[in-house]
């Protein structure tokens, strides 16, 4: 049986869920989903509570938050699958044989990537920035590219485990903020020996944030970065940042930062941000956060 695990905080999954057991029924695939609301409000459980009343689906709620990772851990261990396919709930399942593709994937493979990507127009012109830059990304996500680097490639948007792997394995629970609790676990796959097979099974990502709320939360994974920074393989941020140390130049980095933040969050809070400036600010932000 395939358990389907979606965590989410106040966030409606409830379209997602039905296309997902429609899909399942199509294809005769014994499943459940699980849905976990983590510290999610009252109003938006009540937008949830229908998915409860849907055949093989059920709903755990989580009050006050526990985190992106010790929910993930709660929906594997709630699980009666032998296979878990996790999906955040700001997806849609557009194509539709995404949960066949990940079925037959499994037969073969422990760990299976799917994939995601973008629609070409954002919905808000409020979101432009994480719109540029997922757009952007979107270009090297296909399952060809992925399989250049499947480790840092791993992404826990939509992935499939087998339950004993994910179990030995788990998320690491002291993560309880935004960010890189992916490349952990990838990091930790590949340390066993773990081989992760990507796919082309994309969902179709949707719960793009305003550039204000995005920003946000780029800084708050950074910070997590800097926390995690001995337990992770290098990447691409921390070997320039590993660069700029070298040259014991991250005071004056960070100073330059502090001095140009202020233009600089104007360019990308705005209608068209650069992502070269949002690149410079992420590492700017960094040597701010390691020269204090």
């Amino acid at each position: 049986m395939l358990s389907i695990l979606i965590p989410t905080k106040d966030y409606s999954c409830r379209k997602l869920v039905e296309d997902l057991c429609r899909q399942a029924n199509e294809c005769g695939i014994g499943y459940e989903i699980i849905v976990g609301e983590d510290g999610s409000s009252p109003d938006n459980m009540t937008l949830n509570a229908p998915v409860a009343q849907l055949p093989h689906c059920r709903i755990i709620v989580r009050q006050p938050n526990v985190g992106r990772s010790r929910i993930r851990n709660i929906l594997a261990r709630e699980a009666r699958g032998n296979n878990l396919l996790f999906i955040d709930s700001d997806a849609a399942a557009e194509q539709n044989d995404i949960l066949l593709l990940y079925t037959q994937a499994l037969k073969e493979h422990r760990v299976v990537c799917g994939g995601l990507y973008h629609s070409k127009k954002p919905q808000d012109g409020n979101c432009s920035l994480r719109h540029r830059y997922e757009l952007a990304a979107d270009r090297q996500r296909g399952a060809r590219e992925r399989e250049k680097a499947p480790y840092d490639r791993f992404s826990t948007f939509c992935f499939a485990i087998r339950r004993e792997l994910f179990l030995s394995i788990s998320f690491d629970e002291s993560i309880r903020n935004y960010g890189y609790e992916d490349t952990l676990f990838g990091y930790e796959l590949r340390r066993r020996g773990v081989e992760i097979k990507h796919i082309d099974a994309p969902l179709l990502h949707i719960g793009l944030e305003s550039n204000s709320v995005y920003l946000a939360k780029v800084e708050e994974s950074l910070r997590t970065l800097q926390q995690l920074k001995d337990k992770i393989e290098p990447t691409t941020l921390l070997r320039c940042y590993a660069r700029i140390e070298s040259m014991h130049l991250t005071g004056a980095v960070a100073l330059a930062w502090g001095m140009l933040r202020p233009v600089i969050r104007t360019n990308l809070l705005g209608r068209h941000p650069s992502l070269t400036l949002f690149n410079i600010y992420k590492i700017g932000y960094y040597c701010s956060l390691n020269s204090r």
